[in-house]
């Protein structure tokens, strides 16, 4: 059955897999924390926003589940994060398997690098790399969080946020997330530190390490645009967050200077697929949480644990834009040329994604009565894979008082946005048919 499959039917088959696993487990009675089964649809939402590590909740994690079930979101998020297909790798070479063609090609698709070459040494490193800046964060929170709780719930807190941030899941053992964190430095810098980490690629870390070892003498352009998009993202969103929300007294207002300024940049680190808050989202002025939207799709970077369009898709339209308005017929980067194709693929990618959002957040403003801008951040916050919500009154976010086709929906905008539009798309329809015939050009008036 399987041998016909394409990587991308793969893959996609492997995430869903992994979400009926979760379901089973979270439907459990010990999973809750009263002791009663929490139900097949929040079981099913919890088990899609773990494993598609999004954070949008809709139910109290720290007071609805109990360790066994906080253990089986963990479980989910790091699987997740891994990605089904490192997650099977590991097992294969723990078991001492051989790793097939087959497997390399989904292996490619899964970790989105360029060529099968050392892929299974390059999955390794991967993996290695999780675990070490995982480990290390994970030490450094604890021995924060045992000034203010006893040892083993320290050391517990300290894995679960660590590993979450790193995966930029954003599910937190505290209920106001990291609210009553907001002016504290050591925990912001360190949670940042995993999200951009967790957000930036693995190829990133790859080309960087080359580098340093004098093995290429450039960095690649896919690099470049990465960090230098990633870098201009965070800046340009912390200082709108500032700017829009200094006089309300609802988020900004009141606080320190300090407290401001690592508000504003946290939210525009999280806002890039984490979901943690230390501001309420919920009460923000609507330009910033249209900017903050706008943030969310855009997403992290290919090849990471994050979702959205990715920034090397902003960054390609941003040039291809610019180059036209320049009258230019090369799409140029740092001295480098961009692939009509790629361009085109960009574009493609990104009509996609608006025209799910759009279907997605009609589908609910009907079906829910919620709105506009609460509908919208809740959908784009779900097709990012980020977790941030307006919220539903409680701790909860606010697909928790949506109706049960309401958080199915919601549920598969997360899926659709952890594996991405055009892997869906190639999943569904297998290769793609190449005409033996063109039919002849014509000019069309446009603008």
């Amino acid at each position: 059955m399987f041998k016909n499959w394409s990587p991308s039917q793969v893959l996609a088959a492997g995430f869903f897999g992994l979400i009926v696993l979760g379901t089973i487990l979270l439907l459990l009675p010990f999973s809750s924390a009263n002791g009663y089964s929490i139900g097949l649809t929040d079981a099913f939402f919890t088990s899609v926003s773990s494993v598609c590590v999004t954070g949008l909740i809709v139910k109290d994690t720290p007071n609805d589940f109990s360790l066994f079930g906080q253990m089986v979101i963990l479980f989910l998020i790091q699987l997740g994060g891994l990605g089904y297909m490192t997650s099977s790798t590991i097992i294969a070479l723990i078991l001492g398997k051989r790793i097939g063609l087959k497997e390399r090609l989904i292996m490619k698709e899964s970790l989105n690098v360029l060529s099968l070459e050392g892929v299974v040494r390059f999955t390794k490193a991967v993996i290695w790399t999780i675990f070490i800046i995982e480990g290390t964060a994970a030490v450094l929170l604890s021995l924060r969080f045992s000034y203010d709780y006893p040892p083993l719930k320290a050391i517990y807190l300290g894995i679960f946020h660590s590993i979450s941030a790193f995966n930029n899941a954003g599910f937190s053992l505290f209920s106001d997330s990291l609210t009553q964190y907001r002016g504290d430095v050591s925990i912001n810098i360190i949670i940042m530190g995993l999200i951009i980490l967790g957000g930036i690629g693995f190829i990133i870390f790859s080309d960087i390490y080359r580098f340093l070892k004098g093995e290429v003498v450039s960095l690649a352009l896919h690099t470049k645009l990465t960090l230098l998009t990633t870098v201009i993202l965070i800046f340009i969103g912390a200082g709108l967050l500032f700017i829009f929300e200094w006089h309300n007294n609802a988020t900004l207002q009141g606080l320190t200077i300090k407290d401001k300024l690592l508000a504003s940049l946290f939210h525009s680190v999280t806002a890039r697929t984490a979901g943690f808050n230390t501001l309420d989202v919920g009460k923000m002025a609507n330009d910033s949480m249209f900017m903050l939207i706008i943030l969310m799709v855009i997403g992290a970077s290919p090849g990471s644990t994050g979702g959205g369009i990715k920034t090397t898709t902003f960054a390609i339209m941003i040039v291809a834009l610019l180059s036209t308005v320049r009258g230019r017929q090369d799409y140029t980067a740092f001295r480098r040329r961009l692939p009509v194709d790629l361009v085109a693929k960009a574009f493609l990618l990104t009509t996609m994604v608006s025209i799910i959002i759009i279907v997605s957040t009609t589908i609910l403003l009907l079906v829910e009565n919620r709105s506009l801008v609460a509908t919208l951040f809740e959908v784009a916050s779900a097709f990012g894979t980020v977790g941030l919500s307006v919220g539903s009154g409680g701790a909860e976010s606010l697909s928790a008082i949506f109706s049960d086709m309401g958080k199915m929906l919601i549920a598969c905008t997360i899926y659709v946005g952890r594996l991405g539009p055009l892997l869906m798309s190639i999943a569904i329809i297998k290769g793609t048919q190449t005409p033996s015939y063109r039919y002849p050009e014509e000019k069309v008036v446009i603008g």
